[in-house]
């Protein structure tokens, strides 16, 4: 029987039993041949038992670091979102970086309802005036009446049907740009089966149709842009012109009742006024989208602050705190005592040098000071039982008065006397102070990097200086964009965020952290005791196979004697 799952389990030996007969003729000669082989076997097992017991405890232990390490990457998950997953400054995927639009209306406007603002994370933070002047339509036609919309119209011909403005796709074949589309209508086509054609190809023309029921026999035609700011372009190909016979062109070939003309949308951005056909702008500001529903009028405004999220920073605090409870609830699991003294039933991990070291290291990580700022600033502190809570109306106070502050408590932060050195990656040890003499020749590349005049430690690659693997600086890269040799000094500083992600990472890193590595070694262990676990118990079978036998030829003797005296008896009783 296997035992190295991690579940609890007892191994009970098979017992294989051979029944030995014995004789009745004499009583006093009867041996209870099963019990003693039972009882030979059940020591030759007695070393099993002690293995057993190992891999349970083993087992037992597993799971309570498996789930330390589930507890531990929630945690890591947290710190994820606040510091971002990559360790480069010039990515942009931290939530300092994530950005909000917050939106005042000035005048008889309502800020939310005429305008949806996004922004790209890490775009720089400013404020905008926005007046809509215009929005974008669609132009929308009709054509004339019709008393029945699924009789045959007998109307024959082609048309082409597309925008004004619609840029149409190259043919694969020829290379030359297609134009609009054709449509065919035939003699037993209605108003309806028109309409359905029209919409069969409505994604390639930009135009959509409906048939819409005036009164009980009265339906009319609609034609209706499918983009914003373009007309409807509908000329005749052959056969009947269809648009004239349908109500909607004259003989010039306009339309008879447009119900709505197209028009591009107007905005002023800080007094720039800016004309596109779409109420969906985004190449006006970079990173920016405007989508506009109403108009604000020459007098009124809205402003736009583009800004750190806020709401996303204040959540991400929140899902720290709710990870490092979750940690801190099972890790006193882990600290109980029983009753009666000693460890509880349910503290697998009591004592536990790991386990320890793991909880020393993460209030190191929270007990982080930046600018003797601590955690407090976030309004958080520990309760009796150790325990994060947050106070959140210092939280939000802070977010409102000191986000730099914040930023600088919890991010991984670089200082640098030249703009022309940006990090692109950092280790997990990055050191406080840093200087590197940046060598560069008449082509204008870099030819040598030195730290305080020590070669070997920096290699180049292009414009990137990487640490070379196996010294104190692997893991580290900068892209350099000058073209003089320099030197540049850098201060690093670690943030709460940071110290606390790399002193949970220790342990909790999937590919080779230390309760990896303790759970595989663990594994291990019992892969092994498994082997010696099954030669026991295969040893002690054969043994009980060997005792059987040999226990069953002591019987033969013992029956075989006892029938040779009763014979002998026999011969004497019938002699007298």
């Amino acid at each position: 029987m296997s035992v190295t799952d991690t579940s609890s389990s007892t191994v009970t030996p098979t017992t294989t039993t051979q029944t030995v007969y014995t004789s009745t003729a004499n009583a006093d000669a009867d041996v209870d041949w099963d019990a003693l082989i039972e009882a030979a076997v059940l020591e030759k097992q007695a070393p099993a038992d002690t293995i057993e017991i190992k891999m349970l405890e083993n087992e037992a232990e597993i799971a309570a670091y498996e789930e330390m390490q589930s507890l531990l990457t929630g945690m890591e998950d947290a710190l994820d979102v606040i510091r971002g997953t990559d360790n480069s400054l010039t990515e942009s995927d931290d939530v300092f970086s994530l950005r909000d639009a917050y939106l005042t209306g000035y005048g008889d406007v309502n800020a939310e309802s005429a305008v949806v603002v996004t922004a790209e994370d890490g775009i720089d933070v400013a404020t905008y005036e926005l007046k809509i002047l215009q929005l974008a339509t669609s132009q929308k036609v009709a054509g004339g009446v019709f008393d029945d919309n699924t009789a045959d119209l007998g109307l024959s011909g082609t048309f082409t049907l597309g925008l004004d403005g619609a840029v149409y796709e190259a043919d694969g074949e020829s290379g030359e740009t297609a134009g609009p589309l054709e449509i065919t209508v035939t003699e037993d086509m209605s108003l309806d089966e028109i309409a359905e054609e029209i919409n069969t190809h409505s994604e390639t023309t930009g135009v959509s149709a409906s048939v819409i029921q005036v009164s009980d026999n009265e339906y009319q035609l609609v034609l209706s842009a499918t983009e914003t700011g373009q007309d409807i372009v509908m000329s005749p190909v052959s056969g009947d012109d269809i648009a004239q016979s349908l109500g909607l062109t004259n003989d010039e070939g306009a339309y008879v009742n447009e119900l709505q003309a197209s028009q591009d949308a107007i905005i002023s951005v800080d007094g720039v006024e800016v004309t596109r056909d779409s109420n969906v702008i985004d190449d006006v500001i970079e990173g920016v989208t405007f989508s506009i529903f109403q108009e604000t009028g020459e007098d009124d405004y809205i402003s736009i602050e583009i800004s750190q999220s806020l709401t996303s920073i204040q959540n991400s605090i929140y899902e720290l705190v709710d990870a490092y409870n979750a940690y801190r609830e099972w890790a006193l699991t882990q600290q109980e005592v029983a009753s009666g003294g000693g460890a509880a039933d349910g503290a697998v991990l009591f004592g536990d040098s790991i386990l320890r070291s793991a909880n020393s290291d993460i209030a190191d990580g929270l007990s982080t000071v930046i600018d003797e700022e601590s955690m407090a600033l976030l309004g958080l502190s520990y309760d009796s039982s150790n325990f994060l809570v947050v106070d959140d109306d210092a939280l939000a106070d802070a977010l409102l008065t000191d986000l730099d502050a914040i930023e600088d408590l919890l991010l991984f932060n670089m200082e640098t006397s030249s703009s022309d050195l940006a990090l692109l990656a950092r280790n997990e040890s990055m050191p406080d102070e840093l200087s590197l003499d940046i060598v560069v020749g008449d082509d204008g590349a870099v030819t040598d990097v030195t730290v305080d005049g020590q070669e070997g430690l920096f290699e180049i690659d292009g414009t990137r200086i990487v640490g070379v693997e196996g010294t104190i600086y692997e893991g580290i890269s900068f892209v350099f964009t000058g073209s003089e040799s320099q030197t540049v000094d850098m201060t690093f500083s670690s943030g709460l965020a940071e110290n606390l992600y790399n002193s949970v990472n220790f342990y909790s890193d999937a590919a080779d952290g230390l309760l990896t590595e303790t759970i595989t070694n663990l594994n291990e262990q019992n892969t092994d005791y498994q082997e010696e676990y099954d030669s026991i118990i295969s040893d002690a079978d054969d043994y009980r196979d060997y005792l059987t036998t040999l226990y069953a030829s002591y019987q033969a003797e013992i029956d075989q004697a006892e029938s040779d005296l009763s014979y002998i008896e026999a011969l004497l009783n019938s002699g007298g």
